[in-house]
C-alpha cells in the first residue's frame, strides 16, 4: 500500500515513480509496459531476479583469468622455437630448456583461465611434453621419455588435439626401435596413422616409422608397399617454411627415410640412397649442415656397405659418423650393429673402429643390449 502524500508525489509530478511502481500500474491500467519503459528510460535500472543475477555471475566466472593472450602467444612460439632446436641443439644443452617451460606450464594450470585459453594451455603444453619425451629418449633417460610421453598423451586428450595423440604414437614407436620391439613399433605407427588428421605431418611420419619396423622385421615386400604408400603421399608436397621444424614434414626426408629403411632391410639400393643423403645433409641447397642427420646417414651408408661386402669402406665411414660426435645416445645402437658387422668381416680396420666406438660411447648405455640386425640375418 502507498500513502496519500506519495501519491499525490506522483500525481503532480514532483516525484519519480520506482519501477515496482510502475509496473503495478501498467497491469492496473493495462499500459503493457508503457509506465516501465518510461521509468527505465528516466533513468532507473530494471530489477534483477535472482535467476538473471545467477547467469550474470557465472559469465562472469567464465570470463575470468589470470592467463593473459600474450602469455599464451608467447608460450605457442615458445614451443616451436624449441621444436626447431630440436635439429641442431645438443640435446644434453636443450632439456633444461624444454624444462623450463614446462614448469612453467605446470604453474599456469592452477591459475583460473577461461576455457578457450584453457584448451590453448593444454595443446602448448602437449607439445612441449612431446619435446620434452623425445630429448628425454634421445638421452636414454627412458622413465622419463615414457612419463612424459603419457603427459603429452593425457594433454591431447583433454584439448581433443588428435595430431598430438599421433605424435605420441609415433614417438613411442620410434623408441622401441631400438629395444627391437619391432612387431608393437609397427602397432603403434599404425594406431598413430589412424589418428593423424588427414594429410598432417603426423600421418606422413607414421607412415615413415612403420616402413623402417617392417624393414626390421626383415618383411623386403611389405617394406616396398610402406614405401611405395609413402611417396603417394610425399611427392605433391612443397617444402615448408621452416623445415627443420621437428613436427612438419619435409619433404626432403624422404630420402633420408629411404636410405635407412632400405639399409635396415638389406637391400643393395640404400648404397646409393644413403650417399646421396650425406652428400644433402653436409652440402645442403640452402641454411647451415645438418651434421648430426649427416653423421646418421654416414652409419646408413656403412650398414648398406656391409650387406653388399664392402666391410673396409664401412669401417671407415662409420669411423668418420662416430667421430664427428653428434650421435645421440639413443643411435648408438645403430652404430654398434655396424661396428659388430665389421668386426664380424675381420677387416684390419675393426680394431680401430671399436676403439673410436668405445670413446665415444656415451656411458648411459654402456653395457645396454643391441637388438638383432639385418646383417645378423
Amino acid at each position: 500500500m502507498y500513502g496519500k502524500s506519495y501519491l499525490h508525489e506522483l500525481e503532480t509530478g514532483s516525484k519519480q515513480p520506482s519501477m515496482e511502481v510502475a509496473e503495478r500500474l501498467d497491469v492496473a491500467l493495462q499500459a503493457g509496459g508503457q509506465l516501465t519503459g518510461l521509468v527505465h528510460a528516466a533513468g532507473e535500472s530494471p530489477r534483477i531476479d535472482d535467476g538473471e543475477v545467477e547467469a550474470l555471475e557465472l559469465a562472469r566466472r567464465v570470463a575470468t583469468s589470470d592467463v593473459s593472450a600474450e602469455t599464451l602467444d608467447r608460450l605457442e612460439l615458445a614451443a616451436d622455437e624449441l621444436a626447431v632446436a630440436y635439429a641442431r641443439v645438443p640435446a644434453i644443452e636443450l632439456r633444461p630448456r624444454v624444462q623450463q617451460h614446462l614448469a612453467y606450464i605446470g604453474q599456469l594450470i592452477d591459475t583460473r583461465a577461461t576455457l578457450a585459453q584453457r584448451r590453448r594451455l593444454m595443446v602448448v603444453g602437449g607439445w612441449l611434453a612431446l619435446v620434452g619425451a623425445t630429448v628425454d629418449i634421445d638421452l636414454r633417460r627412458d622413465a622419463a621419455g615414457r612419463a612424459w610421453l603419457t603427459t603429452a598423451r593425457q594433454l591431447a586428450e583433454h584439448a581433443e588435439h588428435a595430431e598430438i595423440q599421433a605424435w605420441c604414437r609415433e614417438t613411442e614407436a620410434w623408441s622401441l626401435l631400438g629395444d627391437g620391439n619391432y612387431r608393437r613399433a609397427v602397432k603403434l605407427s599404425q594406431e598413430a596413422q589412424r589418428l593423424a588428421p588427414r594429410g598432417s605431418s603426423a600421418l606422413i611420419q607414421a607412415m615413415a616409422q612403420e616402413g623402417r619396423a617392417v624393414a626390421r622385421l626383415g618383411d623386403a615386400a611389405g617394406t616396398r608397399r610402406v614405401l611405395g604408400r609413402l611417396d603417394k603421399l610425399v611427392s605433391p608436397l612443397s617444402r615448408p617454411d621452416r623445415p627443420e621444424h621437428h613436427y612438419r614434414y619435409d619433404p626432403g626426408k624422404a630420402l633420408w627415410y629411404t636410405a635407412t629403411t632400405l639399409a635396415w632391410v638389406g637391400d643393395p639400393a640404400a648404397v646409393d640412397f644413403a650417399r646421396a643423403v650425406v652428400t644433402q645433409m653436409e652440402k645442403p641447397a640452402d641454411g647451415p649442415p645438418r651434421l648430426r642427420r649427416a653423421a646418421l646417414a654416414r652409419v646408413d651408408l656403412a650398414l648398406a656397405l656391409l650387406r653388399v661386402g664392402q666391410p673396409d669402406e664401412a669401417a671407415a665411414t662409420a669411423e668418420v659418423a662416430i667421430a664427428a660426435g653428434t650421435l645421440v645416445p639413443s643411435n648408438y645402437w645403430r652404430a654398434a650393429e655396424v661396428v659388430a658387422g665389421v668386426e664380424r668381416a675381420g677387416v684390419e680396420r675393426a680394431a680401430r673402429l671399436r676403439e673410436a666406438f668405445e670413446a665415444h660411447r656415451p656411458t648411459a648405455i654402456v653395457g645396454s643390449a643391441c637388438p638383432r640386425t639385418a646383417v645378423d640375418s
